[in-house]
């Protein structure tokens, strides 16, 4: 069985790991497949706990990384049920080949922060202090979502930066500023909660930053729908919801 972890590691794009730690798992048991944005790893690893134990034959196990990685995943016909991305566009991509049971629904939000390791010894304070040459920066490319909210925030704020690297999700980053790799990076106020200091996190002004829209939704072809719409209901329920605001997530 796979132990599961606060932090996921980002060195694969996509990590599975289950919700149940029994080794004499009944062979009539049914297994949820839960594809969700590498961010969620936190809160939906506690859900999933939460969500088990009120269905004792029901294991979660989740798949998780880039949102674009998961939705062409998704396309490609991967055995997915439940699908839950880091913003609306690759869950549209999804929604417009008609791949989903039902529409998707905004069941989290979340924003943006500047990451720098514990301690902050270059004393970044604002998004200009990211232009400086001499700094690390890293981010991920534009087609996933924090790439995107990145590259969005820093047109507003009118700073322009050269990223060192591309990490494949948010995870990516945070390891590698967490270890000391890079100087800085933007990510979520979430991955900032689920680090438990090892880095440090520095506010971006309301007037640059962004809302990310997370949506969640079923897939058509899922031979677990009402497993899966139980899990979506958790999630959306004021227990689910309270869990999500937990670790950094807002409500819709």
């Amino acid at each position: 069985m796979f132990a599961r972890r606060a932090l996921v590691s980002a060195l694969v794009p996509i990590m599975l790991f289950s919700a149940c730690a029994s080794s004499s798992e009944s062979q009539e048991q049914t297994t949820l497949n839960v594809y969700a944005a590498s961010s969620l790893a936190t809160p939906f690893a506690y859900a999933a706990l939460a969500y088990e134990k009120n269905h004792p034959g029901v294991k979660v196990q989740f798949n998780l990384g880039a949102s674009s990685d998961l939705a062409r995943f998704v396309q490609e016909g991967a055995p997915a049920d439940v699908f839950a991305s880091a913003d609306v566009a690759n869950m549209d991509k999804v929604e417009s080949q008609d791949l989903l049971d039902s529409a998707s629904v905004i069941f989290a939000t979340n924003y943006l922060e500047i990451i720098v390791e514990k301690g902050n010894p270059l004393g970044i304070s604002s998004l200009e202090d990211l232009s400086n040459p001499d700094l690390i920066f890293v981010t991920t490319n534009p087609d996933v979502p924090i790439g995107k909210y990145t590259a969005e925030v820093l047109k507003k704020a009118g700073v322009s930066i050269t990223p060192d690297s591309f990490e494949s999700n948010v995870k990516g980053i945070m390891l590698k500023v967490a270890s000391g790799e890079a100087d800085a990076g933007i990510v979520y106020h979430s991955e900032v909660i689920a680090a438990d200091d090892q880095v440090e996190g520095v506010e971006i002004p309301t007037k640059f930053n962004i809302v990310a829209k997370y949506p969640i939704g079923i897939i058509k072809n899922t031979a677990h729908k009402k497993q899966a719409q139980e899990f979506v209901d958790f999630l959306l329920s004021p227990k689910g919801q309270a869990l999500l605001t937990q670790y950094g997530f807002k409500t819709p």
